[in-house]
C-alpha cells in the first residue's frame, strides 16, 4: 500500500490525538508572545457568524468560549503552528535551506511611473499590471501605505490602483507624529474577507512569509476563500517593525533622522533610509532588533519559501529587484512580462553571491529565533 500525502493529512486531521482548538492556540502562541496578530484565526473561524472569537487590543481572544465549535481550523492555519509544515514541504518539493526555485533574476519595471514610486525595481507592480492587462487575474490583494510606518490591505483591480499602493507610502503629512501607534505589518489576511469582492474568482496575493504560509495551509485544508487565490507573490522579510509610544523617539535617536523626513525605507543587508532631500542612510540590522515586532523574532523564513515567486531588494543594485521564481507556471507569466516590455532584466555575473546573501539572512533569522526561544524558556523556568 502506497502512503500518500493525503493519508498523512488525514492522520493529522483525524488521528488518535485530540484536535487542538483556540484554547490551545491561546496557550501555545498568544500567551507566549508569538502571535503576529495576522488575525487569520478570527477571520476564518468556522464559528465566525456565532461570534465565538473577537480582537482585543490587536490580539485574538474568546468572545464567547461556549460558542467555539472546536473544529481546530484556527490552530492548524496559524503560521506559528507546524503540524502541516512537513506535508506542505513534501507537496511543494521543498529543498533546504531556502525552498525550491527554478530561476533567479535581477529585474526592474520598464514603466517610469512605477520606478519613481517603487521601493526597489517595481517588479511586483508591473508583474501584476501585466497579469491584469491579460486577464490572468481579476485583481490583487496588496497592502497600501497610510504613512511610512502603517499599511492596510487593499484590493487592486486597475493599474491606477496598483500605482496608489506602490512603494513605501511617503505621502505622509506632517501630522504623522500625532499618531498613537503604527507598525509596518499589513494585515493582508483580513483583506481576504473585508476587501475582496465576493464575485472574484482569480486573485493574486502579495504577502509576508507568515501570511503566505497561512494561505498555503488554508489551501491544503480547502478553507474558503483560499480557492480563489491563484498566485502568491512573497516578499523577502527580515521582520516587520512596530513604533509604539517612546519607540518612535528611540528610532529617531537610533537613526538620527526625524520620522517626518523619511521618504523611503528598504531592507537589504541593512536598513536603507532615504530622506526627502534624496540622501540615503544605512543602519545595521543589529540596531533594529528592539523595534522588531515580538512575533517576528521567532520567524525563520526570510525568502518566503512557500510563495510562487519571491522578491526583494537583497542582492540587486538600487533600482532593481531580486526575483526567485519557484512555480513553473509563474515562469511563463514572468517571461511574457519580459517579452512584452513590462519588465527588463539585467545580467547577473555571479548568481551564487545573491543566493549566498539570501541564505545568510535566512540563517541569521534562524539563529535569532533560536536565541529568543532560549530566552523564553529561561523566563518560563524562572517563573
Amino acid at each position: 500500500m502506497v502512503y500518500t500525502l493525503e493519508d498523512e493529512l488525514k492522520k493529522v486531521l483525524y488521528g488518535e490525538e485530540k484536535v487542538k482548538t483556540f484554547k490551545d492556540l491561546k496557550e501555545e502562541v498568544i500567551e507566549t508572545g508569538k502571535c503576529g496578530s495576522c488575525l487569520g484565526c478570527v477571520t476564518f473561524c468556522s464559528a465566525g457568524q456565532l461570534n465565538a472569537l473577537t480582537v482585543r487590543e490587536d490580539t485574538p481572544d474568546f468572545l464567547d468560549e461556549d460558542k467555539c465549535l472546536e473544529c481546530g481550523i484556527c490552530y492548524l492555519i496559524c503560521p506559528n503552528i507546524n503540524l502541516l509544515d512537513s506535508i506542505q514541504r513534501k507537496q511543494m518539493g521543498w529543498i533546504p535551506p531556502i525552498g525550491t526555485y527554478i530561476y533567479l533574476s535581477s529585474s526592474r519595471s520598464e514603466n517610469d511611473k512605477v520606478r519613481a514610486l517603487a521601493t526597489d525595481g517595481g517588479v511586483v507592480t508591473s508583474l501584476l499590471h501585466h497579469m491584469l492587462d491579460h486577464h490572468i487575474i481579476d485583481g490583487a490583494l496588496v497592502s497600501k501605505g497610510l504613512n511610512p510606518f502603517s499599511r492596510e490591505p487593499f484590493f487592486a483591480t486597475t493599474f491606477e490602483d496598483l500605482l496608489s499602493a506602490t512603494g513605501f507610502g511617503a505621502h505622509v503629512s506632517g501630522g504623522m507624529k500625532e499618531l498613537e501607534r503604527y507598525s509596518t505589518y499589513p494585515r493582508t489576511l483580513v483583506g481576504l474577507r473585508s476587501s475582496v469582492p465576493s464575485d472574484m474568482t482569480r486573485i493574486a496575493v502579495v504577502g509576508t512569509p507568515c501570511q503566505i504560509n497561512t494561505i498555503r495551509k488554508m489551501q491544503l485544508l480547502k478553507i474558503i476563500p483560499a480557492h480563489i487565490i491563484k498566485y502568491t507573490i512573497g516578499l523577502f522579510c527580515i521582520g516587520t517593525f512596530s513604533f509604539y509610544g517612546k519607540k518612535r523617539e528611540s528610532l529617531e535617536e537610533t537613526t538620527g533622522i526625524p520620522l517626518q523626513e523619511i521618504a523611503k525605507m528598504n531592507i537589504k543587508e541593512d536598513l536603507r533610509i532615504t530622506t526627502k532631500d534624496g540622501e540615503t542612510h544605512r543602519i545595521p540590522l543589529e540596531k533594529l532588533e528592539r523595534f522588531l515586532r515580538p512575533p517576528c523574532r521567532y520567524c525563520t523564513d526570510f525568502s518566503n519559501e512557500f510563495a510562487d515567486i519571491s522578491v526583494g531588494g537583497l542582492g540587486s543594485p538600487d533600482g532593481y529587484t531580486t526575483v526567485l521564481l519557484r512555480e513553473p507556471s509563474f515562469k511563463k507569466i514572468y517571461d511574457n512580462a519580459i517579452r512584452e516590455g513590462y519588465l527588463a532584466e539585467r545580467d547577473i555575473k555571479n548568481a551564487g553571491n545573491i543566493i549566498r546573501k539570501i541564505i545568510d539572512l535566512t540563517e541569521y533569522k534562524k539563529k535569532k529565533s533560536q536565541a529568543y526561544d532560549g530566552e523564553a524558556d529561561e523566563t518560563n523556568s524562572e517563573e
